[in-house]
């Protein structure tokens, strides 16, 4: 049984101490930024849009007594990454957890989608992350403390017809944090691979999804909170709620391709 009240108390392993957040400026990202605002952590906050940055990071550090910076930046961009780098490394910024957040995600039949959307969600979900990720990590092995959260998607564990490069970046994203965790465990760095299901943010209405393609949707902030807990946990990965655990663990009992053709089934375009 988990010891909520231990998790708790790990949460403080984040007061005082800075957290950068990609994606921040809407959804699961700014979730993250307001819990962990509220538990007392400063803030890095990036995305695109920079009058959302402005305005979150002026409330939570109003109502939190956070220090807040921001810098916009479009991980779409191969030098974006670096660029932030150098921003928190120009401010003598310590980051001791990083959460590769931004992603997105593209509808429709495969041979019809725009080409270069398509790379530039490859360079997002995947690209960005490994860079990030290799940027901070070796100060955080060096002072054999950090955490990193990368937010993948139940969409990890099986190929997703019409989300079919989405669905990849995102097993991509749940493997190389699987992995990691294994290699830094040693050095006392944590990575966890948060997977939540269809959620209550903008991804649908950006990725095109057409609302028969939507389940039961949870809140970004219970997603971020379960993301949150389980990296305090020691976990790899966790799957957000229970109704998408069971679904994800349930396909072990029929053959991929089955699972794959009723996937199909669910997101095949509607006349």
């Amino acid at each position: 049984m988990v010891d909520r009240t231990a998790i708790t108390r790990e949460f403080d392993r984040w007061r005082g101490k800075w957290a950068l957040v990609t994606g921040a400026s809407a959804g699961i990202g700014k979730a993250f930024a307001e819990e962990l605002a509220a538990r007392g952590a400063n803030l890095v906050l990036t995305a695109r849009r920079g009058d959302r940055l402005e305005e979150l990071a002026r409330s939570l550090s109003a109502r939190n007594r956070v220090q807040t910076e921001i810098i916009i930046a479009d991980l779409a961009n191969p030098r974006a990454p670096e660029a932030i780098f150098a921003f928190t490394t120009q401010k003598a910024i310590q980051i001791d957890l990083l959460i590769n957040n931004a992603g997105f995600g593209v509808y429709g039949e495969f041979y019809m989608l725009d080409s270069q959307r398509l790379l530039d969600m490859v360079q997002v979900n995947c690209t960005a992350v490994v860079l990030l990720t290799r940027l901070y990590l070796p100060a955080m092995v060096e002072r054999c403390r950090g955490d990193v959260l990368i937010v993948a998607s139940t969409a990890a564990f099986q190929a997703v017809p019409f989300i079919s490069v989405y669905a990849a970046t995102k097993s991509f994203d749940l493997l190389f944090a699987e992995g990691l965790a294994e290699e830094v465990k040693p050095y006392g760095v944590r990575v966890c691979c948060l997977c939540p299901g269809s959620t209550a943010t903008e991804f649908h209405d950006v990725a095109g999804q057409p609302a028969h393609t939507r389940r039961r949707q949870e809140s970004a902030a219970k997603v971020a909170r379960t993301g949150l807990r389980a990296l305090a946990a020691g976990k790899s990965y966790v799957i957000s709620g229970l109704a998408n655990y069971l679904g994800v663990h349930g396909q072990r009992l029929a053959t991929r391709r089955f699972v794959t053709g009723v996937a199909a089934s669910m997101f095949r375009p509607r006349a």
